[in-house]
């Protein structure tokens, strides 16, 4: 009964977490295309009140006229009642580090830990991963604090972070658990931004104009910069909030530069949409992130099997039923498992045929079984894999 509550809390977990990052990252994205897409305002009487820039849209069957003010409107009060983004940011990132303890920490052995990387206790695990998400924020903060107005190094700099973070986790973590980790790294350092620096901010700023004094200019630097900062970071986080149900992007040897290369292609895409709301359309940009994306699919091809010796399914049931089955099983009997993962069964020959070529990927990238529980040797995934393609060719000549 525990497991089945665990796994209702799981999936509770994670659909929060998706409404909670779907509502942060689009307003994100709509503050970004009205702040990209302000013109200066038409009227000599709306500059006069304050007016920095507006935008007229259409949507829903009615039109909207936005204003920006850089220091509140100069014919009338700040209006008490102002609308604020922030717990969008805060809902996101607590439902996601509550579903990081629930999974990673809470079923470390099985999900955090890889041996053949790093020979870690549950408890060392633990707490590499909340150092993984603490170090990342002060880091990332001092940079931003010694580098601020120089924001193209700035920006090579942090990319550059970003990809020797992508290489330490996977030395760390196991591969799953190194993917998941850079995402929620990326996370922490937006929502602590909204957190330590443009909501303070915000407030001071609005402390000083109902004070009848002009506001601090850093408020609004600084919180443009993180504003901007966190825009680049959405699409890399999402990609690794969708990249668990695809360990062909990080099982591989190179997993870390697989991920953090699709990370760069998904920035460049976020760059060409920034440029084309202020009327720049940059092509070339798209362009290039699908050419790393393709360059990503060409290289991360599967082996072929051709030269694989022929293998039977009496012996790959030997390896299925002692290095598989304990897990996926109609009953499992890995501690921790009440039903097999994904509900992928291998206890029977008829369905383990069925699933040979999922077999063959998942075993051959040593994605399975998860930090090798069972001891599967090399010589026994090479054996499976071989199996796995004569099944294929089987099903080619029927």
């Amino acid at each position: 009964m525990s497991i089945y509550l665990l796994d209702w809390a799981e999936l509770l977990l994670r659909w929060l977490h998706l409404i909670a990052g779907v509502a942060w990252i689009g307003a994100s994205f709509y503050f970004v295309m009205l702040d990209c897409s302000l013109r200066p305002p038409a009227r000599d009487s709306d500059r006069r009140r304050g007016v920095f820039g507006e935008l007229w849209a259409v949507h829903g069957g009615g039109i909207y006229h936005s204003e920006k003010f850089l220091a509140g409107p100069r014919d009338q009060p700040l209006p008490e009642r102002l609308h604020w983004s922030k717990w969008e940011a805060y809902t996101t990132w607590l439902s996601g580090f509550s579903l990081l303890v629930l999974i990673y920490w809470v079923g470390a052995e099985s999900w955090l830990i890889e041996p053949s990387r790093l020979a870690l206790t549950a408890p060392q695990a633990m707490a590499a991963s909340a150092l993984v998400l603490a170090g990342g924020w002060l880091v990332y903060d001092l940079l931003c604090r010694w580098l601020g107005g120089r924001e193209g190094l700035l920006a090579l700099v942090l990319l550059l972070l970003v990809g020797l973070a992508s290489w330490g986790l996977f030395q760390l973590f196991a591969a799953r658990a190194a993917a998941l980790h850079l995402g929620a790294m990326l996370g922490t350092l937006m929502a602590a931004n909204v957190f330590f620096h443009i909501i303070p901010g915000q407030k001071k700023m609005l402390a000083e104009i109902r004070a009848g004094l002009d506001p601090n200019p850093e408020y609004g630097r600084i919180g443009k910069q993180r504003s901007v900062h966190n825009t680049y970071f959405t699409l890399p986080v999402l990609l690794v909030m969708i990249s668990n149900h695809y360990p062909m992007l990080w099982s591989h040897e190179q997993g870390w530069l697989s991920l953090f290369l699709l990370a760069l292609a998904g920035v460049l895409i976020r760059q060409f949409f920034v440029l084309r709301h202020s009327g720049t359309v940059m092509w070339r940009l798209p362009l290039l992130a699908l050419l790393v994306i393709a360059g990503i699919i060409a290289w991360l091809k599967p082996v072929s099997g051709a030269a694989l010796p022929r293998v039977a399914m009496t012996e790959a049931r030997a390896i299925l039923d002692a290095r598989c089955v304990a897990c996926h099983s109609a009953n499992p009997t890995q501690p921790g498992f009440a039903q097999p993962p994904k509900d992928i069964r291998l206890d029977s020959d008829p369905q383990a045929r069925q699933l040979a070529a999922r077999i063959a990927q998942t075993v051959a990238s040593g994605y399975m079984p998860l930090g090798n529980l069972t001891g599967i040797s090399d010589e026994e995934r090479r054996r499976l894999v071989a199996w796995a393609r004569g099944v294929e060719k089987e099903g080619q000549s029927e």
